[in-house]
């Protein structure tokens, strides 16, 4: 089965979101972001600088996964930019289901504190720490470097999807 549902994955600041948005615009499907979906205790624990628990994300993480199987069901294609960062949350999001397929964006620490510094989130810097603590890296993901260019991380994860096809770089 062809790949109808892309998560892009990785730890806060990771670029999740930018990368989303360029692969929903290429590939002109649905765009979501799992933070928009966070309830709103969950964003006051984070912006307290508190870490989420397993027992707060898991109806995050069911609603997310209610989301996927519904653009599955209507044949409507969806990137979803999510954490997903342990393999129990993988599971909850997608397990099971058939055409989901991961993106897993990694990079330097440092790099990402950066850019988390750098724009305006709920998520604070002194979180990215525990992220990474509780990141189990995925076996079966596209891998992308944070460091490289958005579009050669972009033409990356097209060229997975579709090897056959040449893909034009934005304008």
């Amino acid at each position: 089965m062809s790949v109808q549902a892309l998560i892009v994955m990785g730890v806060s600041g990771s670029g999740k979101t930018t990368l989303g948005k360029a692969l929903a615009a290429r590939l002109g499907w649905a765009f979501a972001d799992a933070d928009d979906y966070h309830p709103q205790s969950n964003r006051e624990k984070m912006a307290r600088g508190e870490p989420l628990t397993d027992a707060d994300r898991e109806p995050w993480l069911r609603s997310l996964r209610g989301l996927v199987e519904r653009h599955l069901a209507e044949g409507n294609p969806l990137v979803l930019a999510c954490s997903a960062l342990k393999v129990s949350y993988r599971t909850t999001l997608s397990g099971g289901l058939e055409g989901v397929r991961y993106v897993f964006l990694h990079g330097d620490p440092q790099l990402i504190a950066q850019r988390m510094q750098k724009r305006e989130h709920f998520m604070p810097v002194s979180l990215l720490e525990s992220q990474l603590a509780a990141l189990e890296p995925p076996q079966e993901a596209i891998w992308l470097d944070v460091a490289q260019p958005l579009e050669a991380n972009l033409q990356t994860v097209l060229q997975h999807l579709h090897p056959q096809q040449e893909f034009r770089n934005a304008k």
